[in-house]
């Protein structure tokens, strides 16, 4: 079983930046893809971003396509979500998910392990 824990989230203005770290524990990191997803109050959880085992591929929502960045170092087992050019509608908590995987995917439930999230607020 793995353990992932997130940080980094806070309040930010619109327009300003965030960098959110999931590290993790428990499974062979460098083996496995890894996402990241949110949910806002009231909506269902809603797929950001992924990255593959060996950071070569990556995929996003289109909403937050030329804004955010995913990476990862497996050295640190730890995965990174860099978020520039932040809206208000970027509000949710935020979380970092793996499954028995190597390729990305936006599928829920392709993920097995997730954190426990970490809130981001973006006030306009």
């Amino acid at each position: 079983q793995v353990q992932l824990v997130e940080s980094g989230g806070g309040l930010v203005q619109a327009g300003g930046s965030l960098r959110l770290s999931c590290t993790a524990s428990g499974r062979t990191f460098s083996s496995y893809a890894m996402g990241w997803f949110r949910q806002a109050p009231g909506k269902e959880r809603e797929f950001v971003a992924a990255i593959s085992w060996h950071g070569g591929s990556t995929d996003y929502a289109d909403s937050v396509k030329g804004r955010f960045t995913i990476s990862r170092d497996n050295a640190k087992n730890t995965v990174y979500l860099q978020m520039n050019g932040l809206k208000p509608e970027d509000t949710a908590v935020y979380y970092c998910a793996t499954g028995r995987i190597s390729w990305v995917t936006e599928l829920e439930h392709e993920y097995d392990s997730w954190g426990q999230g970490t809130q981001v607020t973006v006030s306009s």
